[in-house]
């Protein structure tokens, strides 16, 4: 399994103490995404970020709600990624 997070990229000169929130899911939990593809839009000092798969698999598990927010390097959802 595998967490997809926001890359650090995104986080780079953003206080450690900022959150991030979700705006919109564009999957839903069991389905199945390839490598690259947006899964979430997120808010981030008032800039839209895409989050994106890392791998093909399937996503087992959304753990931040949109609507919610979460910390940088926190995993928003699991993957499981397809062997």
């Amino acid at each position: 399994m595998t967490g997809i997070t926001l890359s650090p990229e995104a986080w780079k000169d953003i206080d450690p103490a900022t959150e991030a929130l979700v705006d919109k899911w564009l999957v839903a939990e069991g389905d199945t995404v390839r490598v690259g593809q947006t899964l979430a839009n997120v808010v981030l000092v008032k800039a839209n970020q895409d989050i994106v798969a890392p791998g093909d698999g399937r996503v087992e598990k959304i753990l931040v709600p949109a609507g919610e927010t979460f910390a940088q390097g926190k995993p928003i959802a699991m993957l499981k990624e397809l062997t």
